[in-house]
């Protein structure tokens, strides 16, 4: 059985103030193709679909589409992460085809979606993300003994209740999608903190027991190893680049394929990249040289290192640059050498704001400078002397 894991659409992000929905559009239209090219029995999004818990009417169009077009094909399965809201998520969810399940219930994490084609039979259990407050009320045990109030504590229940299920289903092959920050991972810029009371983090081992753990949350795609256990972990990442911290990731998606025996087989198939991120640090006589013929159709992240700042710089930069995202002035400065200067009341003012340019830019202020710090305090000096008058 074949089986698609995706995870972090975000619909709705922007990317420093650039709509994405044409490219958010883009990776559904790769979707459908590739569920129609491997015959995928299910889609797999393992939390934040949307990027924030109140989208916007595009964003909820964009979705829609997506999941018209997939449950026409294929079984689509969703569990809200930390930007959804799991019930503006869920809602609706027992009204809608067979084809589309969201398990967003934290009571009913326990009962999977059982996907069958005859040779293969597979129980997928749905972990919406577990905020540890709300949702070790839920998660008591036999006992009536509430989980700790961390990731761990609330994930670790709920394992206890899928490992419990699943040892009900002999034979059955399972998958758990979790959308928690799991220590191992390498996080970027763009995922949202999930601390609680400074807990952020689960251990891989708390999965163990299962054969394939999908994974949501962090953005880039990456295995995480569950020791004392052949299952398998790892994110999907998401489908594009969120900040420029993401340029480096390999952005893909995860065909996942389960036999009736033997661990799962991984192919990694590469998502559409709409436009390559490079950040580019240096002069402005660099930044518009033919060193960065490259990237001009690139978007890009741009830190003006000249000393002082460049006329028209902005301007220059972007006639050049169709796709600038970020534009700095960063000036590089000789090493500081001591502390600040000492003000005294003695200290002629001009003196002060020469020391003070010098401390900054670690170098002497020079002459027009200095011209410009002498006209000012004469300035505000005539002026002074004509309000005493």
């Amino acid at each position: 059985m074949k089986i698609l894991h995706t995870s972090d659409w975000h619909l709705g992000r922007t990317l420093h103030g650039t709509d994405m929905h044409e490219h958010q559009r883009a990776f559904v239209d790769h979707v459908v193709e590739l569920v129609r090219e491997h015959a995928v029995s299910a889609v797999l999004i393992s939390g934040d679909v949307y990027d924030r818990a109140i989208p916007a009417v595009e964003t909820v169009q964009v979705l829609e589409d997506a999941l018209g077009r997939l449950s026409e094909l294929t079984t689509v399965i969703i569990t809200p992460g930390n930007h959804d809201s799991a019930v503006r998520l869920g809602f609706g969810a027992g009204l809608m085809r067979d084809s589309v399940r969201i398990l967003a219930s934290v009571a009913d994490l326990h009962r999977p979606v059982v996907l069958d084609d005859g040779a293969v039979e597979v129980a997928v259990y749905g972990l919406p993300y577990l905020d540890p407050e709300t949702s070790r009320a839920v998660l008591v045990d036999e006992t009536g003994e509430r989980p700790a109030r961390s990731h761990e504590g609330v994930i670790g229940a709920a394992m206890r209740r899928v490992r419990d299920d699943l040892a009900s289903r002999p034979g059955v092959r399972s998958i758990v999608m979790a959308h928690a920050f799991v220590v191992g991972g390498e996080p970027s810029d763009s995922e949202r903190d999930l601390s609680v009371g400074g807990v952020q983090s689960v251990p891989s081992g708390v999965f163990g027991g299962v054969d394939y753990v999908a994974l949501g949350h962090l953005h880039g795609p990456q295995v995480v190893p569950v020791p004392g256990s052949a299952t398998v972990a790892r994110y999907s990442g998401s489908p594009l680049a969120y900040s420029f911290s993401e340029r480096s990731h390999h952005k893909s998606t995860v065909l996942l394929e389960l036999d009736v025996d033997g661990p799962p087989a991984v192919t990694l198939v590469d998502a559409p990249v709409p436009r390559r991120l490079t950040e580019i640090r240096g002069e402005l006589s660099h930044v518009l040289s033919g060193e960065t013929d490259a990237h001009l159709d690139d978007w890009v992240k741009i830190t003006v290192t000249d000393p002082t700042y460049p006329a028209d710089m902005h301007a220059r930069v972007r006639a050049r640059f169709a796709h600038v995202l970020h534009l700095t002035h960063e000036p590089v400065v000789g090493e500081r050498v001591g502390a600040a200067p000492v003000v005294t009341e003695a200290m002629q003012p001009t003196r002060v704001a020469a020391d003070f340019v010098e401390f900054v830019t670690a170098a002497p202020a020079s002459e027009v400078e200095l011209d410009v710090i002498q006209q000012a305090y004469d300035a505000v000096q005539a002026a002074t002397a004509r309000a005493d008058r």
